[in-house]
């Protein structure tokens, strides 16, 4: 499909291979409605998938997005089209935001800040964006499916297993909106910091951003607590040398 790009990874659901090498001539697994469509057999009407993006970033938010889709839906239209947000490329997952949201029963998304990375550590940064995103649907799920992370503060019945954007629809639309969403914000904070190339990077650890840090020090929009900024010394924090007068 145009705008995917393949990543060389096998990968395995119930046994049996759904993705292959490039060399072997197989395309990359595509998302089913098997797993909601097992839970609205068994009564839920509102299953949410939820996602995040930015979990590893060295600056920016984490963003998390949940999304519904209705109840009883088959795999046609935007829903035949979506993928893991990281197997596609920037121009497909935007062309894609707006056909989901319009598709969606509904979607939110929901974001934590660089500074509450800092403070509480990015696993619960992350937990409490997912919270924010699922918290802001105009519908209550009865249902989550979430890829890697367990929500055990919500009372929701819930699922969580590894790469679920590659398995589930509404957790790869998740991983979509989530994804541009917190691409928008990087590209807003690169109009505020712009030395720090944002825009291109997205707050991940390139090169020229490594760069950029080593010569300019950390940002506002810097996660103080993650490697290698954790590991800088300051004016203010490294003691007076051997000998010499405070």
């Amino acid at each position: 499909m145009a705008g995917v790009l393949s990543l060389g990874r096998r990968c395995f659901v119930s046994g049996k291979a759904v993705c292959y090498f490039v060399g072997m001539g197989k395309s990359a697994p595509i998302p089913d409605l098997l797993l909601e469509g097992a839970l609205w057999h068994a009564g839920a009407r509102v299953v949410a998938g939820v996602d995040e993006a930015g979990r590893g970033a060295l600056a920016g938010p984490v963003a998390a997005a949940a999304v519904v889709v209705p109840a009883h839906d088959t795999s046609a239209g935007v829903w035949s089209r979506v993928r893991d947000s990281k197997l596609l490329t920037a121009r497909a997952r935007a062309a894609l935001e707006a056909e989901i949201q319009q598709a969606a029963q509904a979607w939110a998304v929901g974001v934590s800040s660089a500074a509450e990375v800092d403070e509480a550590g990015v696993a619960v940064a992350t937990r409490l964006a997912m919270i924010r995103a699922i918290e802001a649907l105009s519908l209550p799920p009865d249902h989550l499916l979430i890829d890697w992370v367990r929500l055990p503060q919500l009372n929701i019945a819930q699922t969580s297993f590894s790469k679920a954007d590659q398995r589930s629809v509404s957790v790869a639309a998740a991983s979509i909106l989530a994804k541009v969403h917190r691409d928008r914000l990087m590209a807003a904070l690169h109009g505020d910091y712009p030395d720090y190339g944002f825009a291109a990077n997205k707050g991940y650890g390139a090169p020229q951003h490594l760069a950029a840090i080593e010569r300019l020090g950390p940002c506002p929009q810097h996660r103080l607590s993650f490697a290698p900024l954790a590991q800088r010394s300051t004016l203010f924090d490294a003691g007076p040398p051997s000998g010499s007068t405070p």
